[in-house]
């Protein structure tokens, strides 16, 4: 995990619908920046159903929220559209940002040792500074916290 008061490392990545997008898109803006392992998981989508059905929350306090795994566009998009997610979500096949935000993890899978996406959430500052860092965050629990964590 990133310490807090370092700068976020910018990223290029495809969103659901194929678009490139890059952290200094939204310079100026704060950012919730969540890594998960898998769409359609039931940790991951109670994360990203938490995130939607508190969205207005989030864009009232002008918050952007972005979600990057290692699917694909085509398999980010089915998940939009299935639980009809009003939010980002990046691609990120070849590990980039999840290896440069230092998520890739070594992971016990029923007793096996494996390599995967430890679930984190990253707030960062206008100016790209990460402020806030939870790794191994509860699904559930993760946009609540994340709203408490903006006021």
């Amino acid at each position: 995990m990133l310490e807090v008061g370092t700068k976020a490392p910018e990223f290029i990545l495809q969103d659901q619908n194929g678009k490139e997008v890059s952290l200094k898109d939204y310079k100026g803006k704060r950012i919730i920046l969540y890594f998960y392992p898998r769409d359609n998981t039931p940790g991951c989508t109670k994360q990203a159903c938490g995130f939607a059905e508190n969205y207005p929350l989030f864009v009232e306090k002008d918050v952007i929220i972005i979600g990057i795994s290692k699917d694909s566009v085509a398999s980010h998009k089915k998940f939009e559209m299935k639980y009809n997610l009003p939010f980002i979500l990046l691609s990120d096949p070849q590990l980039q940002a999840i290896q440069d935000y230092d998520v890739w993890k070594e992971k016990n899978m029923y007793g096996k040792k494996v390599m995967g996406v430890v679930r984190t959430t990253y707030l960062i500052d206008g100016n790209g500074i990460i402020q806030k860092a939870f790794d191994k965050v509860k699904a559930a629990d993760n946009p609540q916290q994340m709203l408490k964590e903006i006021i």
